[in-house]
């Protein structure tokens, strides 16, 4: 879905309105939905979220979904939730305690009584609260009926037979009927915030061509559901709601994942450096979304092939670099520790090889649907013997597209693994993306050894300490290349001890190196020293950087430093931490990046965790922020 967004003209106050269409304007709003996972969750949170793009507002969303394929019905540990975070004004998170809560059953409002603001608006399935399904999700009484709900706007609605009424002409089962009302509740939602149906009423024609009694029947609960709105007696002051398009820059924009901003991120940096894209992988939460994505796009020139394990992926993506390929491979973290020795094979033949880690919670298989940081380390250091590789971090889902250039860039110029490290919530969360001219991004065309004269496999570069990539078949280049350590100038295999010693030295010499070739560290928000150095990577950057924000406006002496290249850090970092009295750390692990500021610059830097498979909220941080000033 592309939309073309002119710059914002001037809107009509509520005010100015009608009496009938007066609305209460907000700035922003955080919506919540949440219900069983057979309950159309996500389809409803991303229809809303086309709707909200189409209105032109920013925002960000944050798709939460339980572990099990398919938990018991009305347990709270099978709640799928679906978060936006959307408004006027530029959105940087998915929002931190909610404006409208939709909580389909009785395990949904158990599982996020805790986010709801004062005053929320919260919209119940009141034909769901029934006694077996208030057990079922830990009530020892109907919330609906004794105050529990009093701080809030609560709308009890039977939802579920509303949507049986008025879809009872199509013919349809009880079960196929009661399927439609997230659609009724979108429907309602859709009225509530001023939302145009007719988007969403093309999609279910189209998704449903080949059965259109259930494409009319999810027209219809959708339209019941404004039509709620529209006529029925709500309770006294309230309201719809409306939110101004946002000021942002003019141009064709569309919603994208981060797992979508990968693939696309990696075709670009094909084309720009004239390499064919064959990306290997094997299926892991939440790492598949990436394979499934690109299997699709083979008309753009990519192969993406399902290897029979993680070991079989890595090494399959090293033998297309081998010939000449742009090699790609993606996991998550059980998986990249599967990978390790092939990338270690990578780090000693010296191949071009891009090695994607969707993070996720946990040791083992820990907590596959949730977001976690804590592979970190891992990435850095996770091989055997001295391997080292470069390691660059994607902030959100649109800034992944940028980092995969980057990413390709590096490996092809240097001749190096590069780990890029994203997430769970970076690889299912949604946000506005200005769609680039490719044509018009610097060319990185790679440069193959052709000429056959002194050739040696390992002969480097003098500037980037690359050794030459010569295609397999160029007439005068045989050679060989392989796990066992090569002797400097020929290649050939040596356990010469002092040839090993000079070869790990310039393995890791030409990684180092590579620090001249990044951007030098800049400071996203506040001054350049000071106070307090709030300092993150990754997927932190939304939540630190509204924190930070919100406290410079409030003059207190803080900044926000973000870092996408982690292994080699940038030349000036440390030169600019130390311009700092304090520094915070926060980080969804216990710890690795402060570990690792703590080792390299001895900065007394303290950090801030969070390992609860959520992201950081921005008050939880402007807290952390404002107790060490204080201190």
């Amino acid at each position: 879905m592309n939309i073309d967004l002119k710059p914002t003209a001037g809107r009509v106050a509520s005010a100015d309105l009608p009496a009938e269409a007066l609305r209460e304007e907000v700035e922003s709003a955080v919506v919540r939905f949440a219900g069983d996972s057979g309950d159309g969750i996500q389809l409803t949170g991303t229809r809303f979220t086309e709707s909200t793009a189409l209105a032109g507002n920013d925002f960000a969303t944050f798709p939460d979904f339980p572990a099990e394929i398919r938990a018991p019905v009305g347990t709270t540990y099978g709640v799928s939730r679906f978060q936006i975070n959307f408004g006027s004004r530029v959105i940087k998170t998915s929002g931190d305690a909610y404006d409208m809560l939709v909580a389909l059953n009785p395990a949904a409002l158990m599982v996020e009584f805790a986010g709801m603001k004062n005053g929320c608006v919260v919209i119940v399935d009141s034909g769901a609260f029934t006694d077996r399904n208030l057990r079922k999700a830990g009530f020892d009484a109907n919330p609906l009926e004794n105050g529990a709900l009093d701080a809030y706007r609560t709308f009890a609605i039977d939802i579920s037979k509303l949507t049986l009424d008025s879809v009872k002409e199509f013919g349809l089962s009880r079960a196929q009927s009661l399927r439609c009302k997230n659609l009724w509740t979108l429907g309602l939602v859709y009225w509530m915030y001023d939302r145009d149906r007719a988007p969403t009423i093309a999609w279910l024609k189209q998704k449903f061509a080949k059965r259109p009694a259930v494409a009319a029947a999810n027209i219809a609960a959708l339209n019941a559901g404004h039509a709620f709105g529209e006529t029925a007696e709500m309770p006294a002051g309230t309201t719809g709601f409306t939110v101004a398009p946002a000021k942002i820059a003019p141009g064709l924009y569309r919603v994208v994942s981060g797992g979508e901003a990968l693939a696309w991120g990696l075709i670009a940096a094909a084309h720009l450096s004239g390499l064919k894209l064959v990306f290997s992988s094997y299926p892991i939460t939440p790492a598949t979304e990436l394979l499934h994505i690109l299997a699709g796009l083979k008309h753009f020139g990519v192969v993406a092939f399902q290897a029979e394990d993680e070991i079989a992926a890595a090494c399959a993506a090293i033998g297309a670099s081998f010939a000449g390929g742009l090699g790609v491979t993606s996991s998550s973290g059980p998986g990249i520790a599967l990978k390790s020795e092939a990338i270690g094979l990578a780090v000693s033949t010296e191949l071009p090889l891009v090695v994607i880690n969707s993070q996720r919670a946990g040791p083992s298989t820990g907590m596959p649907t949730k977001s976690e940081q804590s592979d970190l380390t891992q990435a850095i250091f996770g091989r055997n013997a001295d391997s080292p590789v470069v390691v660059i971090a994607a902030r959100s889902p649109s800034d992944c597209f940028e980092v995969a250039i980057d990413a390709v860039r590096i490996a092809v110029k240097y001749m190096t693994p590069v780990i890029l490290l994203s997430d769970t919530y970076i690889a299912n969360a949604a946000e506005p993306w200005l769609i680039p001219d490719i044509e018009a991004l610097p060319r990185t065309p790679v440069a193959f050894r052709t000429d056959a004269e002194g050739f040696q496999p390992y002969l480097r570069d003098e500037a980037t300490l690359a050794r030459p990539w010569a295609v397999p078949g160029t007439p005068g280049l045989e050679h060989r290349v392989g796990g066992l350590e090569k002797d400097y100038d020929s290649g050939h295999i040596s356990y010469d001890p002092a040839n090993h010693q000079r070869m790990t030295a310039a393995r890791q010499a030409k990684i180092a190196g590579i620090a001249d070739d990044i951007p030098l560290q800049e400071v996203e928000c506040g001054a350049d020293r000071g106070s307090l150095a709030v300092v993150g990577w990754g997927s932190t950057y939304g939540p630190i950087n509204r924190a930070v924000g919100n406290l410079v406006a409030e003059g207190l002496d803080v900044s926000h430093i973000h870092i996408r290249h982690l292994w080699p850090l940038p030349r000036n970092l440390g030169d600019l931490l130390g311009g700092f009295d304090q520094i915070l750390v926060p980080e969804a692990n216990a710890g690795q990046l402060l570990m690792l500021l703590r080792s390299e610059y001895l900065v007394p830097a303290e950090g801030l965790s969070n390992v609860t498979g959520a992201p950081f909220r921005i008050a939880e941080i402007e807290a952390a922020i404002r107790a060490r000033l204080a201190a």
